[in-house]
């Protein structure tokens, strides 16, 4: 037997015995029942590529998963404060004119990632092309979220009033030229 194997074995034997356990102790953490879920599945992921078995893998395998239990929480608690925070990105500083409060209260309504190329290409002045590599995805897939954000921005700002859009209507074109350099 490879010591592979061995680990593997050691492994499932401890998660047979104490799965159910790790859970309760998640849920006592705060976490929900999913989220114990996750967090014991990523405890044993660890544990199965350690080289040597701890000396005492029960300890080992309980104060592992408490601390990332800890920082499931921690990053929950890090993304739920960025979303609240990202609304107030967008608030009225005071100095802004009135066009600019509604499209900015427009902005806030559509969709995270229509919202998040929207910004990207209009206040970093980023190709659909550079925004693609940043999130990932297809140029033409950032180029739709772009066209979609703007039409629902239109419908929010009453698109019969194009007055209060012009600022959108230069960067609506789903063509663009490469940027130099």
């Amino acid at each position: 037997m490879t010591d592979g194997e061995f680990n593997h074995q050691w492994c499932e034997r401890l998660y047979r015995e104490r799965a159910a356990e790790l859970l309760l102790y998640g849920r006592a953490l705060g976490l929900s029942h999913a989220e114990a879920e996750d967090v014991l599945q990523g405890t044993f992921q660890a544990m199965l590529v350690l080289e040597i078995p701890p000396r005492n893998p029960e300890f080992y395998c309980v104060r592992s998963f408490r601390n990332r239990a800890f920082n499931y929480r921690r990053s929950w608690w890090r993304r739920i404060w960025r979303e609240l925070e990202s609304r107030h990105w967008f608030e009225d500083s005071g100095v802004e004119s009135e066009r600019e409060h509604e499209a900015k209260r427009a902005l806030i309504r559509l969709p995270m990632e229509q919202r998040e190329v929207i910004v990207l290409k209009i206040w970093h002045d980023y190709t659909f092309d550079e925004i693609g590599r940043i999130l990932r995805l297809s140029p033409n897939t950032v180029a739709g979220r772009y066209r979609y954000g703007l039409q629902k921005l239109r419908i929010i700002l009453d698109a019969n009033d194009y007055e209060q859009l012009e600022w959108m209507r230069e960067t609506d074109a789903c063509m663009e030229t490469p940027r130099p350099g």
